[in-house]
């Protein structure tokens, strides 16, 4: 089987000594550069840090199904835009390896996985949540904005595994609005719901009036969130 192509990042580094890093996310359709200006559209200068360093990948362009096979920026493809349907895994998978190949260059530039954090927005949280609960689960944490998970996932099978084996799972983060009629708040909670009868942490807030879009309420709760969970080295 051919090299998988490496992922195109966008990184803003820490203003001080890097000892942890976070890897966002983008949604379908978006780039990491995208998500990156969004983010300090919503909240300047952007999320920076004194010691952590913050990577927006972008997701490679692929025939995309509800968008009828046109080429799109995401990170896998789904049968349809719902909660009632199988998950499309072998296009998950693969960009779980393509991922984690973004998580080992973190651990060989000295950052221990436990001081990395996860998460994404719409898409790009389902992939984050893939991407911990089954295949590194010893992160610092995940978080899902604007995001769900099909009611049937695979997800929460592995976390049940994972939890029955006596592993401990970190906690998710997650962030909707009550407006948001793209991935509709329901779902958002269901996923939530679904995680924590796994199993994991959960810690879900609802943001009244919000659509399918960041918010600086939003972003302040995040950058506190991963600051709480990735404090300054004291080394």
């Amino acid at each position: 089987m051919a090299a998988m192509q490496k992922l195109m990042k966008c990184v803003v580094s820490p203003t001080g000594k890097h000892s942890a890093s976070v890897i966002f996310l983008h949604g379908s359709g978006d780039t990491g550069q995208g998500l990156r200006a969004w983010v300090q559209d919503v909240m300047m200068p952007g999320l920076t840090f004194d010691h952590i360093r913050v990577i927006y990948p972008t997701a490679p362009a692929r025939p995309y199904t509800p968008m009828y096979g046109a080429l799109s920026n995401v990170w896998f493809d789904r049968y349809k835009i719902s909660n009632n349907c199988p998950e499309h895994l072998q296009s998950i998978d693969a960009m779980c390896c393509a991922l984690g190949a973004i998580i080992q260059d973190e651990v060989s530039a000295g950052i221990p996985k436990h001081r990395i954090i996860i998460g994404g927005f719409s898409m790009g949280g389902a992939m984050a949540i893939h991407l911990v609960c089954r295949y590194h689960p010893d992160i610092a944490g995940v978080f899902a904005l604007s995001s769900f998970l099909n009611k049937d996932s695979v997800a929460f099978k592995a976390v049940e595994e994972r939890v029955r084996a006596g592993h401990v799972l970190p906690e998710l983060l997650q962030c909707h609005g009550t407006s948001d009629e793209l991935v509709l708040h329901h779902w958002g909670e269901d996923t939530s719901m679904l995680l924590q009868k796994a199993g994991m942490t959960t810690a879900f807030h609802s943001l009244p009036g919000l659509y399918h879009q960041l918010s600086l309420p939003e972003m302040e709760l995040l950058k506190a969130w991963i600051l709480h969970k990735l404090p300054p080295s004291s080394s």
